[in-house]
């Protein structure tokens, strides 16, 4: 891999080398790099781009890495990657993608991941995007995740858009069995005439299954974003949506939050704020010593952090 790619890595996984345990490093379409454990198995697809991860029951304390690199402008592709995660795991999964695009053509990356999470276990979830490059071509991701939780089987998802994106739309879908729960805090910031979408849907049908959803974006310039959450209460169940969202400049946002229950003891709550950085913040900031542009820089990494 070469300073760009390693630069992207970084940006988009935390790594400036390879991971301990197992791991997955696609660049510009190929697998640069590849490691197994005892208990996790990553197997190449025959009939499509993309990998199967399978990790053993029991397996606990372990980590797999398989973020993905672009630095080949006009390159697109479609990855599909299959978790299947067995019983009583405790495993941390770290995703990503970052795009350097200095040519003319578009660059895109659509990641598909699907989640079969097996009884009782635990993942904790990290997906980072990012893009940059000085080229007309635009930097596209529209990652689609789907999880299917089992019984008491839990899932925590840290996704974020750092910058540099100039479309995206950002589909979730989740069912949850009896007493599985779902957490997802999202993190989003568009610029210039930047687009995304963020798109969940959850389908509470276990008993006592919970699902809560934090999506916290920052919209600038003239971009757009458009936030959208289907919250299914099928059975004896809690669901929470929350959107707070900060506008500055021409930018727009739309949240479309909604409820649905067809249980008497479902309880589902939304929650959707839209709003500018309050002056009086600003100027308080500004009494420290900091710019009008420190101040307000300040504000939205907080509010994003």
């Amino acid at each position: 891999m070469d300073a760009i790619q390693m630069d992207l890595l970084k940006k988009v996984a935390e790594l400036d080398a390879l991971p301990v345990g197992a791991y997955n490093i696609r660049a510009n379409g190929k697998s640069a790099a590849r490691n197994t454990t005892a208990n996790i198995d990553i197997v190449t697809k025959q009939d499509k781009p993309g990998i199967d991860i399978i990790i053993k029951d029991g397996t606990v304390h372990e980590s797999v890495h398989i973020p993905v690199v672009l630095s080949e402008a006009g390159l697109k592709e479609s990855v599909y990657n299959d978790f299947f995660i067995g019983e009583n795991c405790d495993v941390v999964i770290v995703a990503g993608c970052g795009i350097h695009n200095c040519g003319a053509g578009d660059s895109a990356h659509d990641g598909i991941h699907t989640f079969h999470v097996g009884k009782n276990s635990k993942v904790r979830y990290i997906e980072k995007h990012y893009g940059e490059g000085e080229g007309r071509g635009k930097r596209l991701m529209n990652p689609t995740t789907e999880v299917y939780l089992s019984e008491g089987a839990s899932m925590e998802m840290e996704t974020t858009q750092i910058k540099g994106i100039d479309d995206t739309l950002r589909k979730t879908k989740a069912v949850l069995e009896d007493h599985a729960s779902l957490v997802i805090h999202e993190k989003v910031m568009t610029t210039g005439e930047q687009n995304a979408v963020s798109d969940f849907t959850a389908d509470l049908n276990g008993e006592g299954s919970s699902c809560n959803l934090i999506s916290r974006t920052v919209a600038k310039d003239n971009s757009t974003q458009h936030f959208i959450s289907v919250l299914n209460g099928n059975n004896v169940c809690a669901g929470h949506s929350e959107c707070d969202s900060i506008i500055m400049d021409h930018a727009k946002v739309l949240a479309s939050p909604q409820l649905s229950a067809s249980s008497i003891d479902a309880s589902l709550i939304h929650e959707a704020a839209i709003g500018k950085i309050a002056g009086e913040q600003i100027i308080k900031l500004m009494t420290l010593g900091l710019s009008e542009s420190e101040a307000e820089e300040q504000i939205v990494n907080g509010f994003l952090r």
